[in-house]
């Protein structure tokens, strides 16, 4: 019999981020975006994490479960712990999209990752400066809450906790590219990732 210890193995958590120019980080200057930060605060001893960042800036929900179908399973080859998170909606409002079929895109992604054993995180977007679609904007993020509610998948609201704040409100006042955060408010979207039940979704 050995004397060696024993080790325990590690766990092989793929993580993949799909949605739009939000989850790419556009107008970070550092570069990093809430999926960096997040990421960034994710690493944990008993677990090697490998991440796939594919948002596409102007994405909408239909653009989204196209990719997903397309391009997260060949991401998730030889992943045995696969995650999504879908983050969504901004460019579904800017382009017309009905909410009807904003919530039939979102429950489709949901429910094709549930059936593939795919484990699924949703986030909503943030308030823009325009307050005409944020408007708009409110009635696709509760369209998301209640998807995400029947199916009893993790969902974090970063519109209405971000609505009116001060410092979210002057980053995007003094933004480069129009409608997107700096380090700050990036900094807020992260914050709001890592306490809605983040470590606990990944069991870390």
């Amino acid at each position: 019999m050995s004397d060696e210890p024993w080790i325990p193995s590690r766990r092989d958590l793929g993580l993949a981020f799909l949605g739009d120019s939000f989850v790419v980080g556009v107008g970070d200057p550092k570069g990093q975006g809430w999926v960096t930060r997040v990421i960034a605060r994710s690493q944990a001893p008993e677990a090697d994490l490998t991440v796939y960042n594919l948002g596409v800036r102007g994405a909408t929900s239909s653009d989204v479960l196209d990719r997903f179908r397309t391009e997260v399973p060949t991401r998730f080859e030889g992943r045995s712990d696969r995650r999504l998170i879908v983050s969504v909606g901004t460019d579904d409002v800017l382009t017309g999209m009905s909410v009807a079929r904003h919530r039939l895109n979102l429950a489709t992604i949901l429910d094709e990752a549930a059936s593939s054993s795919v484990g699924a995180f949703v986030l909503s977007p943030p308030p823009g400066p325009d307050a005409q679609a944020n408007a708009l904007l409110e009635v696709f993020v509760d369209a998301q809450a209640d998807v995400c509610s029947r199916r009893g998948v993790p969902f974090v609201d970063a519109y209405r906790p971000l609505l009116g704040h001060d410092q979210w409100d002057s980053d995007l006042a003094a933004a480069t590219i129009p409608g997107h955060p700096g380090q700050a408010g990036y900094g807020l979207i992260a914050w709001l990732v890592l306490n809605g039940g983040w470590r606990e979704w990944l069991d870390l």
